[in-house]
């Protein structure tokens, strides 16, 4: 396992955002929905795409806080550009995503 000092791990920008917005992925290679997460007044809407049909239905993610990656460079997908990386744990096919246990503001960072 590689390790991390904090001053590389501050580097990392993960934050709270709410899904606003869901849809089905089909020009994705692997099922996938496209997301659009708010993130607050300082950093605002950011779309992605995540492979997380296996567990979720997109009109169950609309209102669901996550956690998410916002300072990759943006990066595309199929014919999709992707502003964030959605973080969640990974077994197999299922992710199940990193969410806060209570409402948390929007653009929060997680330390």
């Amino acid at each position: 396992m590689n390790k991390l000092t904090w001053k590389e791990f501050e580097k990392v920008e993960m934050r709270v955002g709410t899904i606003i917005d869901a849809l089905y992925f089909p020009e994705a290679r692997n099922p996938s929905y496209k997301l659009t997460i708010d993130f607050g007044e300082e950093l605002g809407i950011k779309k992605t795409s995540a492979q997380i049909t296996v567990l979720y239905k997109k009109e169950d993610l609309i209102g669901k806080q996550v956690i998410a990656v916002v300072n990759f460079p943006k990066k595309q997908i199929a014919n999709f550009m992707s502003e964030c990386l959605v973080l969640g744990a990974v077994d197999g096919n299922e992710v199940n995503l990193l969410q806060p246990n209570f409402n948390t503001k929007n653009g929060l960072r997680i330390l």
